[in-house]
Protein backbone atom coordinates (compact mmCIF):
# COMPACT_ATOMS: atom_id res chain seq x y z
CA UNK A 1 0.00 0.00 0.00
CA UNK A 2 1.23 3.30 -1.06
CA UNK A 3 1.12 6.19 1.69
CA UNK A 4 1.12 9.78 0.47
CA UNK A 5 2.71 10.62 4.16
CA UNK A 6 5.73 9.55 5.57
CA UNK A 7 4.88 7.15 8.93
CA UNK A 8 8.21 8.15 10.55
CA UNK A 9 7.13 11.72 10.61
CA UNK A 10 3.63 11.32 11.89
CA UNK A 11 3.79 12.11 15.64
CA UNK A 12 2.68 9.08 18.03
CA UNK A 13 -1.14 9.97 17.80
CA UNK A 14 -1.60 10.22 14.43
CA UNK A 15 0.18 6.73 13.48
CA UNK A 16 -1.97 5.04 16.30
CA UNK A 17 -4.56 6.41 14.50
CA UNK A 18 -3.67 5.48 10.77
CA UNK A 19 -2.60 2.09 12.28
CA UNK A 20 -6.04 1.36 13.52
CA UNK A 21 -8.23 3.00 11.13
CA UNK A 22 -5.92 1.15 8.23
CA UNK A 23 -4.80 -1.96 9.87
CA UNK A 24 -2.12 -1.86 7.56
CA UNK A 25 1.29 -3.98 8.93
CA UNK A 26 3.70 -1.74 7.69
CA UNK A 27 2.48 1.38 9.93
CA UNK A 28 2.54 -1.00 13.09
CA UNK A 29 6.22 -1.49 12.09
CA UNK A 30 6.98 1.42 12.30
CA UNK A 31 5.70 1.63 15.53
CA UNK A 32 7.38 -1.24 16.83
CA UNK A 33 10.54 0.30 15.60
CA UNK A 34 9.62 3.28 17.18
CA UNK A 35 9.39 2.10 20.77
CA UNK A 36 11.19 -1.85 20.98
CA UNK A 37 14.16 -0.26 22.20
CA UNK A 38 12.20 1.54 25.37
CA UNK A 39 9.88 -1.45 26.03
CA UNK A 40 12.70 -4.32 25.95
CA UNK A 41 14.24 -1.85 28.64
CA UNK A 42 11.62 -1.89 30.24
CA UNK A 43 10.67 -5.35 30.51
CA UNK A 44 14.49 -6.38 31.64
CA UNK A 45 14.42 -3.94 34.05
CA UNK A 46 11.99 -7.11 35.49
CA UNK A 47 13.39 -9.91 34.24
CA UNK A 48 16.81 -9.31 34.24
CA UNK A 49 17.65 -11.57 31.43
CA UNK A 50 17.84 -10.77 28.14
CA UNK A 51 16.18 -13.48 26.52
CA UNK A 52 13.15 -13.64 28.69
CA UNK A 53 12.45 -9.85 28.25
CA UNK A 54 12.58 -10.20 24.68
CA UNK A 55 9.78 -13.09 24.95
CA UNK A 56 8.01 -10.33 27.46
CA UNK A 57 8.80 -7.27 24.88
CA UNK A 58 7.16 -9.46 22.26
CA UNK A 59 3.94 -10.39 23.76
CA UNK A 60 3.94 -6.96 24.57
CA UNK A 61 3.81 -5.73 20.88
CA UNK A 62 1.78 -8.88 19.85
CA UNK A 63 -1.12 -7.66 22.92
CA UNK A 64 -0.76 -4.28 22.12
CA UNK A 65 -1.59 -5.50 18.23
CA UNK A 66 -4.93 -6.64 19.58
CA UNK A 67 -5.45 -3.43 22.07
CA UNK A 68 -4.32 -0.39 20.27
CA UNK A 69 -7.84 0.60 19.48
CA UNK A 70 -8.27 1.11 23.13
CA UNK A 71 -5.73 4.12 23.25
CA UNK A 72 -8.62 7.48 23.37
CA UNK A 73 -6.08 10.32 22.74
CA UNK A 74 -6.32 11.59 26.98
CA UNK A 75 -2.35 11.36 27.12
CA UNK A 76 0.35 11.27 25.27
CA UNK A 77 0.89 7.43 23.35
CA UNK A 78 4.39 7.16 25.42
CA UNK A 79 2.71 7.45 29.03
CA UNK A 80 -0.28 5.08 27.77
CA UNK A 81 2.39 2.67 26.07
CA UNK A 82 4.22 2.79 28.98
CA UNK A 83 1.76 1.95 31.41
CA UNK A 84 0.56 -0.85 28.94
CA UNK A 85 4.02 -2.38 29.34
CA UNK A 86 4.14 -1.83 33.12
CA UNK A 87 0.85 -3.60 33.62
CA UNK A 88 2.16 -6.48 31.32
CA UNK A 89 5.83 -6.80 33.25
CA UNK A 90 3.89 -6.79 36.41
CA UNK A 91 1.06 -9.71 35.74
CA UNK A 92 4.12 -11.63 34.50
CA UNK A 93 6.15 -11.21 37.25
CA UNK A 94 3.41 -12.24 39.98
CA UNK A 95 2.58 -15.21 37.55
CA UNK A 96 6.37 -16.67 37.11
CA UNK A 97 6.72 -15.86 41.52
CA UNK A 98 3.43 -17.73 41.74
CA UNK A 99 5.07 -20.64 39.26
CA UNK A 100 8.52 -20.72 40.85
CA UNK A 101 6.72 -20.80 44.77
CA UNK A 102 4.99 -24.16 43.43
CA UNK A 103 8.33 -25.47 42.39
CA UNK A 104 9.93 -24.36 45.52
CA UNK A 105 7.37 -25.87 47.68
CA UNK A 106 7.58 -29.25 45.37
CA UNK A 107 11.33 -29.09 45.81
CA UNK A 108 10.77 -28.99 49.17
CA UNK A 109 8.38 -31.85 49.64
CA UNK A 110 10.53 -34.08 47.51
CA UNK A 111 13.92 -32.88 49.44
CA UNK A 112 11.52 -34.08 52.72
CA UNK A 113 10.70 -37.19 51.26
CA UNK A 114 14.09 -37.52 50.35
CA UNK A 115 15.97 -37.30 53.52
CA UNK A 116 12.97 -38.59 55.69
CA UNK A 117 15.24 -41.70 56.03
CA UNK A 118 17.78 -40.25 58.14
CA UNK A 119 18.10 -41.09 62.22
CA UNK A 120 19.60 -37.96 63.03
CA UNK A 121 17.32 -36.12 65.58
CA UNK A 122 18.74 -32.66 64.87
CA UNK A 123 18.13 -33.42 61.28
CA UNK A 124 14.91 -34.79 61.63
CA UNK A 125 13.64 -32.13 63.76
CA UNK A 126 15.01 -29.44 61.07
CA UNK A 127 12.99 -31.39 58.22
CA UNK A 128 9.54 -31.13 60.40
CA UNK A 129 10.65 -27.50 60.93
CA UNK A 130 11.29 -27.25 57.22
CA UNK A 131 7.91 -28.95 56.14
CA UNK A 132 5.92 -26.62 58.78
CA UNK A 133 7.09 -23.85 57.64
CA UNK A 134 6.64 -24.72 53.76
CA UNK A 135 2.98 -25.47 55.20
CA UNK A 136 2.87 -21.78 56.79
CA UNK A 137 4.06 -20.45 53.09
CA UNK A 138 1.02 -21.72 51.71
CA UNK A 139 -1.87 -20.39 54.33
CA UNK A 140 -0.63 -16.75 53.92
CA UNK A 141 -1.88 -14.12 51.54
CA UNK A 142 0.19 -15.09 47.77
CA UNK A 143 1.68 -10.72 48.53
CA UNK A 144 3.28 -11.93 51.10
CA UNK A 145 4.31 -15.27 49.95
CA UNK A 146 5.29 -12.95 46.87
CA UNK A 147 7.62 -10.46 48.87
CA UNK A 148 9.15 -12.56 51.09
CA UNK A 149 10.27 -14.88 48.27
CA UNK A 150 11.58 -11.81 46.42
CA UNK A 151 13.59 -10.56 49.35
CA UNK A 152 14.83 -13.94 50.92
CA UNK A 153 15.15 -16.58 47.91
CA UNK A 154 15.69 -14.18 45.23
CA UNK A 155 17.49 -11.79 46.84
CA UNK A 156 16.31 -8.91 45.81
CA UNK A 157 17.09 -5.35 47.15
CA UNK A 158 15.11 -2.83 48.97
CA UNK A 159 15.77 -0.65 45.47
CA UNK A 160 15.17 -3.57 43.52
CA UNK A 161 11.66 -4.31 45.49
CA UNK A 162 10.48 -0.33 45.61
CA UNK A 163 10.79 -0.53 41.68
CA UNK A 164 8.57 -3.98 41.17
CA UNK A 165 6.16 -2.35 43.29
CA UNK A 166 6.64 1.32 42.89
CA UNK A 167 5.98 2.07 46.21
CA UNK A 168 8.92 3.77 48.47
CA UNK A 169 11.19 2.64 50.92
CA UNK A 170 9.38 2.86 54.06
CA UNK A 171 6.42 0.98 52.41
CA UNK A 172 8.65 -1.92 51.45
CA UNK A 173 10.51 -2.28 54.62
CA UNK A 174 6.77 -2.23 56.05
CA UNK A 175 5.68 -5.06 53.61
CA UNK A 176 8.70 -7.15 54.27
CA UNK A 177 8.09 -6.95 58.27
CA UNK A 178 4.06 -7.60 58.12
CA UNK A 179 4.41 -10.93 55.84
CA UNK A 180 7.45 -11.89 58.31
CA UNK A 181 4.93 -11.45 61.08
CA UNK A 182 1.94 -13.23 59.36
CA UNK A 183 4.38 -15.82 58.57
CA UNK A 184 5.77 -16.04 61.63
CA UNK A 185 2.05 -16.08 63.47
CA UNK A 186 0.98 -18.99 61.01
CA UNK A 187 4.33 -21.05 61.44
CA UNK A 188 3.81 -20.76 65.48
CA UNK A 189 0.15 -21.99 64.89
CA UNK A 190 1.12 -24.92 62.24
CA UNK A 191 4.33 -26.31 64.26
CA UNK A 192 2.77 -26.07 68.13
CA UNK A 193 -0.36 -27.59 67.00
CA UNK A 194 0.98 -30.24 65.46
CA UNK A 195 3.51 -30.69 68.26
CA UNK A 196 1.01 -30.95 71.00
Amino acid sequence: MKHSYVPNKLTDKALVNLIVTSKDPLLFKVLYERYKLIIFNKCLSFSKNSQEAEDICQDIFLKLLFKIHTFNGDSKFSTWLYAFTYNHCVNYYHRNKFNKYEKIAMNIEQMCDETSVQTNDEDINQLIRLKKLNEAMSLIPIEDKEILISKYQDYKSIKDLMKIYSVGESAIKMRIKRAKEKLLGVYKVVYFESAS
